[in-house]
């Protein structure tokens, strides 16, 4: 389910094979093992007891079969990996064993990816739902039901449980929240995001100016990792609060672009967007989002989306909820519905995709 990039394990594992002396002989001598952050914290939670992951986190690691549910000897065998290093795959509700350090003793019953934990905290549990967690990237998930292959986008697991595991289509944008900050902090443009939201409200539009934060490449749907930041559209009259509208429209741009690609290859409506993160408290972004995007964004009451699932997802594992009592419990904090007008909308992603190709493939590979 993911496109070959360097930003998943395999390569990882492979270069410290290929570059750090002994390292894989101590991994055919069963010295060493292999695992990402959760996988750490529950061998650790567990006294060394337990080395498991579930088929979310698993999923990330570009040596997983998503449909088998299993680690994928073809690619362990590409890679040069030893199934041996690699930890046991669970259920996303499951029992990890016991918090053997803390009293009284708890038991671990969910694991779960950190996005695909936030579609779970957000209560999408039908086909076609859609979050965005808005944070230093954007990661926009949608629940499929089942398989859907993408070219542009991530086919993951959206998590397992009571036998069944449910899918999902991921967009991954690197630098969204980050490119705020910049030109808040970098740029030395705005003393907080309260005031960057007032300078980009200033404006009656973005005065043709577009930013493309591409400062480490662009993620999905472009996957480009030589593009480049590029401000394009500035003029003598461009200042300060051009660059703060465009920052705060280049978030809701590259959110667009991967709900357009997830619409065209699941054939499901996106009627609704939930959101979370830091950056959906910012009220012009939000009602810039429904207003490219054509729908309705919800903001959940609560914010911190990822732990909430978690948290569902081992109250069910231990009979305290049931989905429907989940999603009984979800409740907006707010709305945004969109009031911008199909031409208007229409010129304003025609020029971002024109500043977007300015910026493919500028990096040299030498440079990259």
């Amino acid at each position: 389910g993911l496109v070959a990039n360097s930003y998943f394990s395999a390569s990882k594992i492979k270069w410290m094979f290929d570059n750090v002396e002994g390292l894989r002989k101590k991994a055919e001598q069963g010295e060493i093992f292999f695992g990402t952050v959760d996988s750490y914290l529950i061998y650790r939670l567990t006294d060394g007891k337990v080395h498991a992951t579930d088929v979310t986190n698993a999923s990330r690691t570009m040596l997983f079969d998503i449909k088998k549910m299993s680690w994928d000897s073809e690619l362990l065998e590409i890679f040069g990996i030893p199934d041996a290093i690699l930890p046991e795959i669970r259920q996303s509700g499951d029992f990890y064993g016991t918090a053997e350090k803390i009293y009284p003793k708890i038991p671990i019953s969910s694991c779960m990816g950190d996005q695909q934990a936030a579609l779970f905290g957000q209560a999408c549990f039908k086909r076609g739902m859609v979050k965005n967690t808005y944070g230093t990237g954007n990661f926009i998930l949608m629940n499929t039901g089942g398989v859907v292959r993408s070219e542009k986008l991530l086919t993951t697991p959206a998590w397992s449980v009571g036998g069944r595991v449910e899918y999902a289509l991921e967009g991954s944008v690197f630098a969204t929240g980050s490119a705020i900050q910049w030109v808040k902090d970098g740029l030395k443009m705005a003393g907080s995001m309260e005031e960057m939201e007032k300078m980009a409200s200033s404006l009656k539009d973005n005065g043709g100016v577009y930013l493309v934060p591409a400062f480490v490449g662009l993620g999905a749907p472009y996957w480009n990792q030589y593009a480049r930041g590029t401000v394009v559209g500035m003029s003598r009259g461009t200042g300060a609060a051009h660059l703060a509208r465009a920052a705060l429209e280049a978030v809701a741009y590259l959110s667009n672009d991967v709900l357009g690609v997830m619409e065209e290859e699941s054939g499901l409506r996106v009627g609704a967007l939930r959101v979370d993160g830091g950056a959906s408290e910012n009220e012009f972004l939000m009602q810039f989002q429904s207003d490219i995007s054509g729908c309705r964004i919800l903001r959940a009451r609560t914010s911190e989306t990822t732990a909430m699932g978690a948290a569902c997802m081992a109250g069910m594992e231990i009979g305290l909820w049931k989905k429907d009592d989940i999603a009984g419990m979800w409740m907006a904090e707010r709305e945004y519905e969109p009031s911008m007008d199909a031409g208007k909308r229409s010129a304003l992603v025609n020029g971002w995709r024109r500043a977007v190709e300015r910026s493919l493939n500028w990096a040299s590979e030498e440079f990259a």
